[in-house]
Order: structure tokens, then sequence, then C-alpha cells
């Protein structure tokens, strides 16, 4: 495998997957490994997994440069940095950093793909009352990629 996608954000799923990377990293040794991090509107409230793309286009042009968008930043920052520095610390060099914006599930297959990766790695969150209307991000993951996905819990 040449490159693996991990799927990072600041969940306890998000750590293990980073440590069964970083195990698997060392017999499988990719060329590349990138650590994505998709930044998601804050809130508990269904609205933001229904934006449809025009929606969602709109608000992120909005959000350019305003003090929110510079606080998304800089928490992708510090997560993508911390993973980073984790893996480095363990041996694991190739390490791409990537922030993308949108819905989860979507914004990780597109990566996948735009980045022509051998797997994708993605912690599971666990059970939430939301998941019975929308689904996981990391089972839409898995039934929608076109490379094996590991679900790490």
């Amino acid at each position: 495998m040449k490159k693996i996608l991990i799927a990072v954000d600041d969940t306890k799923g998000s750590k293990a997957a980073v440590a069964t990377c970083t195990k698997t990293c060392q017999c499988i040794r990719p060329e590349t490994v990138i650590l994505l991090y998709v930044e998601k509107f804050e809130g508990r409230s269904l609205i933001d997994e229904m934006l449809g793309d025009a929606e969602l286009s709109t608000l992120k042009e909005v959000l350019e440069g305003t003090e929110y968008k510079e606080k998304l930043d800089a928490k992708a920052k510090a997560i993508l940095e911390y993973y980073k520095k984790a893996m480095e610390e363990e041996g694991v060099t190739g390490i791409k950093t990537v922030v993308k914006m949108g819905h989860p599930a979507e914004e990780i297959l597109k990566t996948a793909k735009e980045e022509e990766v051998d797997m994708i790695i993605i912690g599971s969150r666990g059970k939430r009352v939301s998941n019975l209307f929308m689904g996981s991000v990391s089972r839409e993951v898995a039934n929608n990629a076109e490379v094996p996905v590991l679900i790490v819990k």
C-alpha cells in the first residue's frame, strides 16, 4: 500500500484509528499517510446535515475571512499537528495533512479519490441518536468507498 488516508477529529475513535495506523504502518510502510480533518459547522441540530451542495458552497463563501472560520481553521490545525506529531514520534514518515470543509463522509470519500489512496482508516464514534436518522460517518464511508475501509473502535 502506497497511500493511506486517516480521517481524524477530536474524538476517542480518532485516537484509536491513529494508534492502529501507527502500528500498521510499521509493517506495510506506506509512502504517504494523509491525515484528513473535515471542518464541520458546530451545533447539535440536524440542520447542518441537511445542507445541500449549493447552500454549503454559499455558506463557505460567507464564512471566509470571519472570526468563526479562523477558529475552525485553528482547531483543525491543532488536531492535525497533534496526530502528526504522535505518528512521527512512532517513526511514521511521509505524513501529509489536509483540511476540508463540508459533510464529513462526502469529503472523506472525495479526498480518497483525489489522492488515489489504497485504504481509508476511520474511527467509530459509537452510538448517537442522530445516527438513527442519518447514519454514522464511518458507516457511510464504508458503504460507499471504492477502497478498503478499516473502522477502528
